[in-house]
């Protein structure tokens, strides 16, 4: 059902569409980090992003989106060179 090629496929397309949420909603992604920290450390909940922080966060979530187009595109690429 699985195979190796499935799983990079599916782990591409994860990363695109994770990577699409960060870079769109980069506050959003924040947020979801501080209710994670919220869970073990006290008054965690009052953390607010700064801007500088909230472009990485951006600009990581573009590059995690390229990341996972580059290997959908390697994974097409080995796929039509198994089949030649």
């Amino acid at each position: 059902m699985f195979d190796r090629t499935n799983c990079q496929k599916f782990g591409a397309v994860a990363a695109v569409a994770q990577g699409l949420a960060t870079a769109v909603a980069p506050r959003l992604s924040a947020r979801l980090g501080s209710k994670l920290v919220e869970q073990n450390y006290e008054n965690a909940g009052g953390l607010e992003p700064r801007p500088g922080y909230l472009r990485q966060l951006r600009a990581l979530g573009v590059g995690m989106a390229a990341a996972g187009v580059a290997g959908l595109l390697l994974e097409a690429a080995a796929d039509d060179g198994e089949n030649e």
